[in-house]
């Protein structure tokens, strides 16, 4: 049997946060067995005594089909595997596993972000540390407690091979979960990676009350940034517009419930960068991101001047007010540049 038609049959999910959970439910709601890993033995503990993730995911009965696993060994036959990690440390991640991957079996990326650093993209990442596996990339408007209970949702399934692809999204897709297919996997990764900085400074808007037109303006603006970085790194702006770009930023940038924009929010509130996150047991994606898109955006040559922002506020090199007031007194030009 092919490892494209066995893929789908017994997936593993590395990450046992909250999305790894929720896409734990995903695989056991779409018929598969799913090992679900986590690096916190509380974890463990909690979901094989009362089927709940207590710690990153509470009040969500898990299903019958995940088995929780503190051991990346565990994960070693199965066909599938969906690695959710946080971005920063998909590469440790990976590395570990790398021993129990079952040779050419596909890994679905569905951490959102750029390696600080060497400002690589997650596909970067995986070529480097599991150079056989076949590579997908998940992501699109999704928040986890909605996901796990069986709430309706959409999202970007990318693959370069279609029959992979096919099969892949055929294997996770349910009626309340549909993925929709395309090849272009670093325009998927851009728009994962860009939003999450964005809605900080959404959540900044919000916390200053500086008003809804403001707000989105920044999300058209912040969609522009997104679009031109994407297009640089060599992904496409139609799939930039689609659910891992456009409709993710909408997402991510209009409700609390987003741990970034629920950043930015206490940022805009007045709080510092430590008192916002202080007592967060998960950190917001875009924290760790920012620098890293600041970077490459300057490395391409690519304007961003609202992430640049966001990076600048985050490393206490401006003051909130001050860089609204640099961004609002930029240069006029056209709505194309």
């Amino acid at each position: 049997m092919s490892d494209i038609q066995r893929a789908g049959q017994r997936a593993g999910v590395i990450g046992a946060g909250a999305w790894g959970t929720a896409l734990a439910q995903v695989c056991a709601a779409a018929g598969l067995e799913v090992m679900l890993q986590a690096r916190e033995p509380e974890v463990v503990e909690s979901i094989t005594a009362r089927r709940i993730n207590d710690a990153f995911l509470p009040d969500v009965p898990l299903s019958d089909r995940i088995r929780p696993t503190g051991d990346l060994a565990d994960l070693s036959g199965c066909d599938l595997i969906l690695a959710v990690p946080p971005a920063q440390h998909l590469r440790a991640t990976l590395t570990a596993f790398a021993p129990f991957a079952r040779p050419g079996a596909p890994v679905v990326l569905c951490s959102k972000g750029i390696e600080r650093g060497s400002l690589k993209l997650m596909t970067e990442v995986l070529a480097e540390t599991l150079p056989d596996a076949p590579a997908a990339v998940l992501s699109g408007p999704s928040f986890a407690g909605e996901v796990a209970r069986g709430l309706p949702g959409a999202v970007t399934l990318a693959c370069a091979g279609e029959a992979l692809g096919q099969t892949l999204m055929e294997t996770l897709s349910s009626p309340a979960f549909r993925c929709y297919l395309v090849d272009d996997l670093i325009g998927a990764e851009a728009g994962g990676a860009v939003k999450n900085v964005l809605a900080i400074a959404c959540g900044i808007v919000e916390g200053r009350k500086l008003g809804r037109s403001a707000h989105a303006a920044v999300i058209t603006r912040g969609f522009a940034e997104m679009t031109r970085l994407g297009v640089a790194l060599g992904g496409r702006a139609e799939t930039i517009a689609g659910l891992c770009g456009l409709g993710d930023l909408v997402l991510t940038c209009s409700s609390p419930q987003s741990r970034n924009m629920s950043l930015g929010l206490a940022l805009g509130q007045g709080q510092t960068v430590a008192e916002a996150l202080a007592g967060k047991r998960s950190v917001a994606e875009g924290f760790e991101s920012a620098p890293a898109v600041r970077d490459l955006a300057a490395r391409l040559g690519v304007d961003m001047p609202i992430c640049q922002l966001v990076a600048a506020v985050l490393a206490g090199e401006t003051a909130v007010d001050a860089g609204i007031e640099a961004l609002l007194n930029r240069p006029l030009k056209s709505e194309r540049e």
